[in-house]
């Protein structure tokens, strides 16, 4: 049989034509001729069977792995665990993927699902972790969500099978367990002479419990790092930023690399109490002043005449954009990275709200509020941000700084979530759902009763006007995702189709019966997934 195990390349053809001739006239190689010849022959045919479907020679057993890390974790209630195997099942190319109709989309779901999982501290079923994986090869928005719930077998299983792959580049170190930080040794050497993505890691995980120890180890060996690397590690620092910070990024600031200066200066910049902020101040302050010798008060604003080495030493890019200005671009970038603080003081004592309402000379105001705004995303200011965004009643659907929808869902990002979802709520009761998709995208999910309110109220207003319904799909969507599942028995009454008008669109009526039974479907499905998953 030793022959049989390791055969010719021809094995399987010698083997046939034993089979043809018989035994007694060709007996298989190897094989002396005796009586028990067909026996050997079928043996070895078998062997060879299992060889050509594995499509691999036989070889030694390679080392079995090492057993997976146990997983401590509580396991999943039994309906919760059927449930996600329903949920993976639907995913793209399975066959239930892609389907509307009124059935909910459950891949759809699936990143809400996993949300709840995690919160609750779940392990996920090993029998559906190559599911699971495959699920998150295909959509990289699920990555997080879905390592995280398979926990350490991920970069278990990802080391057996290359489609899995991602998971060991997502994981700290490539899956590669980080040392203690009791274990300062283990640290050093790894940071030292770990691979690229060991290190990073291993900063991000001291940075996240105690910045100053993560900032003295990367001062160790900034010295001799590659601009490549120096930036990457850079901007791990934007955790726990704060004022201890300032010593090593104004260092920074004379880096021989533009990026890793730009990253150090935008970093100082969100330090309203910086050394570098106190400069841009003075620089802005230096472009903007009240003129009382006009009707009424109004900003003059003087724009910068040169890019000076100092300016470029704190950020300011020197070389304009095309078909932009220079002078307002490094207008823009230094008020954008001065301290919001300066501003009352600088024009007059009045509050942002007042300075927002004032008029800007020579064409200048779009220029001046839209470096407000970016100030106020950066420092997390929502008193300015909330004078940018003005008043969602506002004429103008937005607000006096606020020039595009992508800026004014920036400026909601830092406000708390209540306000934000009243604000949009108010903003969809005045202007409709036509413009109101990025800034329900800010809003916290489940969406808070009067936010889910205004979206319900303004989608009937939309069906009784026979609005072209498919323009809606989106809000549509959203809405599965994020009403309130609480919300679907104030929806049951408008599953019917309604009375087409003559100006409406031909079958808008069915289409909008379909999507908001769709739309109670899927609520009710969520309210039961959440109850599958111990919520509430």
């Amino acid at each position: 049989m030793d022959k049989i195990s390791a055969p010719a390349p021809d094995a399987w053809e010698e083997l046939v034509t034993s089979a043809l001739l018989g035994t007694a006239r060709r007996t298989p190689p190897g094989v002396a001729p005796s009586p028990e010849a067909p026996v050997a022959l079928l043996d070895a045919a078998a062997v060879e069977t299992v060889r050509r479907r594995a499509g691999l020679r036989a070889a030694r057993a390679a080392q079995r792995p090492q057993p997976t890390p146990e997983d401590t974790r509580p396991p999943l209630p039994a309906a919760a665990a059927r449930r996600l195997a329903m949920l993976l099942a639907d995913r793209p190319g399975t066959g239930g993927g892609g389907r509307r109709g009124t059935a909910p989309d459950l891949m759809e779901l699936l990143p809400q699902w996993l949300a709840t999982a995690n919160a609750r501290g779940y392990a996920a079923p090993p029998q559906l972790l190559p599911a699971l994986l495959d699920a998150a090869r295909g959509r990289t928005d699920l990555r997080p969500a879905a390592l995280a719930f398979a926990g350490s077998r991920a970069t278990w299983l990802a080391r057996l099978n290359p489609d899995w792959r991602f998971a060991l580049r997502a994981a700290p170190g490539g899956g590669t367990a980080l040392p203690s930080p009791q274990d300062t040794a283990g640290v050093r050497r790894l940071w030292e002479e770990g691979l690229f993505a060991e290190r990073v890691a291993l900063l991000s995980a001291i940075r996240a419990r105690e910045p100053a120890a993560a900032r003295e180890l990367l001062a160790t060996t900034w010295a001799t790092e590659r601009a490549e690397d120096r930036l990457m590690f850079l901007d791990s620092l934007r955790t726990g930023l704060g004022a201890d910070d300032e010593p090593f990024l104004e260092q920074a600031l004379a880096d021989r690399s533009r990026n890793v200066r730009a990253t150090a200066a935008e970093l100082l910049s969100a330090l309203p109490g910086s050394a570098l902020a106190a400069r841009m101040a003075v620089r802005a302050g230096a472009c903007v002043a009240v003129d009382h010798t006009r009707d009424r008060p109004t900003i003059a604003v003087e724009a910068p005449h040169e890019c000076d080495s100092g300016m470029e030493r704190d950020g300011v890019v020197a070389k304009a954009p095309s078909g932009r200005g220079e002078r307002s671009w490094w207008f823009g970038q230094l008020v954008e990275a001065a301290p919001l603080g300066v501003w009352p003081g600088r024009l007059g004592g009045r509050t942002p709200e007042e300075i927002v309402a004032l008029p800007v000379a020579d064409d200048w105001r779009n220029e001046l509020h839209a470096a407000w705004c970016r100030a106020a995303v950066r420092q997390r200011d929502a008193g300015w941000a909330r004078a940018l965004l003005g008043t969602p009643a506002a004429p103008e659907a937005g607000g006096p700084g606020a020039v595009s929808l992508a800026e004014r869902a920036r400026l909601l990002s830092t406000l708390g979530s209540a306000e934000r979802a009243e604000w949009v709520a108010a903003f969809i009761a005045t202007h409709g759902l036509s413009e109101a998709f990025q800034l329900l995208g800010v809003c916290g999910v489940p969406w808070a009763a009067p936010l889910g309110r205004a979206v319900v109220d303004a989608l009937n207003i939309a069906r009784d006007a026979g609005s072209y319904p498919w323009s809606f799909s989106g809000v549509m969507g959203l809405a599965e995702r994020c009403l309130d599942p609480a919300e679907a028995g104030r929806l049951e009454g408008l599953m019917a189709v309604p009375d087409e008008g003559e100006d409406a669109s031909p079958g808008a009526g069915g289409y909008w019966a379909e999507a908001f039974q769709r739309l109670v479907s899927t609520l009710r499905l969520r309210a039961t997934m959440a109850e599958e998953l111990g919520v509430g």
